[in-house]
């Protein structure tokens, strides 16, 4: 990149970070923040933990998220004096770091501009993640398997935390069905990416004339509804099961019944918990499970907003794959929706989902504001008639 190329680069981005800080809202922030931590001063504060908790991440967020952004626009400003002392492009050495601190700087400025897309009544909220696998019998289970190391690599490269809710273990290899709880600031917003079938092309390991095998597996994902959201479940319209815990568990976990199903008779919902030591717990996240299964419904019967809380339901076969991760014979993970495709098979299977996270979360913003203009623009036209 030449010395202009880069000089003009640099002066863009003033307008860039004032569009972006627009974006961000960054005062209605500091207002939330001066409110929450009026809140922490408050007498009995700490007399509900979890609310304490809630509030507390959400000022660390807050500050997380300012500090990002100072930090864009104090790399700017240092980008000006290297520029400067490069002696207008004589030096080559100067350059070539200034142009390796450009790409960091807008990889992140891209990053943190796609938060400004998570605008969703849930984005901000906790996921909850099912994963189940399909056709292919020990591959798929196998392929599910492979599917939750990804998300927990995803999750762990993000700073999220992972909890596992339910699992349900193959029978040769890898898992028939699991849940688990990513936890972590737009955690939904993010990963609702992900919902739909995932398709595997590999030579199988499990196939001794080394054959490639097709499997699919598939991932549901949820928000984490917290308690401003209610939902009056009665009693008597649940079937509340308990059983022994399977897998590693130590002393107490495999010894009592402590894991529960429970299972909502008028809907048919089944959701199930046996991570935690006590019965009660398990009984409490099973019953939050239940919650967001709840609302998805609720919503769903609406009609009119059946896409904003759960993505379309698919077959887990042949035909409705939403994305494809090719092993054999050739590398490549494209995903149907937008086109996003990528040769590094490794870096994805280690948790590398930014780029598709990313052009999906594009794609929907377009479609959104797309939607919002034909609404606005039918709503003219029927005040016109009228």
């Amino acid at each position: 990149m030449t010395y202009e190329e880069l000089q003009a680069k640099i002066a863009n981005h003033k307008t860039m970070n004032e569009q972006l800080r627009l974006s961000l809202r960054l005062e209605k922030d500091a207002e939330e923040k001066d409110r929450l931590t009026r809140e922490t001063l408050e007498e009995g504060f700490w007399n509900d933990p979890a609310r304490a908790q809630t509030v507390q991440k959400r000022i660390a967020y807050l500050n997380k998220k300012n500090k990002r952004f100072s930090d864009l626009v104090a790399g700017s400003e240092d980008f000006e004096i290297l520029l400067e002392l490069s002696d207008q492009g004589k030096d080559s050495q100067a350059l070539q770091e200034l142009e390796a601190g450009l790409e960091d700087w807008s990889r992140e400025y891209e990053s943190l501009r796609l938060e400004t897309l998570l605008t969703g009544e849930h984005d901000a909220m906790n996921a909850l993640v099912s994963l189940h696998a399909g056709a292919g019998g020990t591959e798929a289970q196998d392929w599910a398997g492979i599917l939750l190391r990804m998300y927990a690599r995803w999750a762990e490269n993000h700073d999220y935390q992972v909890e596992l809710l339910d699992l349900l273990d193959g029978e040769e290899a890898g898992i028939k069905t699991v849940s688990f709880r990513i936890a972590g600031p737009n955690a939904y917003g993010y990963l609702r990416s992900e919902h739909g079938v995932h398709r595997l092309v590999r030579i199988s390991p499990f196939d001794s004339s080394g054959r490639r095998h097709t499997s699919f597996a598939s991932c549901e994902v949820l928000p984490e509804l917290d308690d401003t959201i209610e939902i009056e479940i009665n009693p008597d319209d649940l079937k509340i099961d308990t059983f022994r815990a399977s897998g590693a568990g130590g002393q107490h976990v495999n010894k009592t019944s402590s894991a529960v199903r429970i299972t909502h008779l008028p809907t048919g919902i089944v959701v199930s918990c046996q991570n935690e030591r006590s019965q009660l717990s398990n009984k409490e996240t099973a019953m939050r499970m239940l919650k967001s299964r709840l609302y998805h419904l609720a919503r769903q019967r609406q009609l009119d907003r059946i896409e904003d809380l759960k993505g379309e339901v698919f077959d887990i076969a042949w035909g409705s794959q939403i994305r494809s991760y090719i092993f054999c014979p050739y590398t490549m993970v494209k995903d149907h929706r937008t086109g996003y495709e990528t040769g590094d098979v490794d870096g994805v299977m280690d948790g590398d989902l930014d780029g598709f996270i990313n052009a999906w979360l594009i794609k929907d913003a377009k479609a959104r504001e797309t939607a919002r203009e034909i609404e606005l623009r039918q709503d003219d036209e029927g005040g016109d008639g009228a």
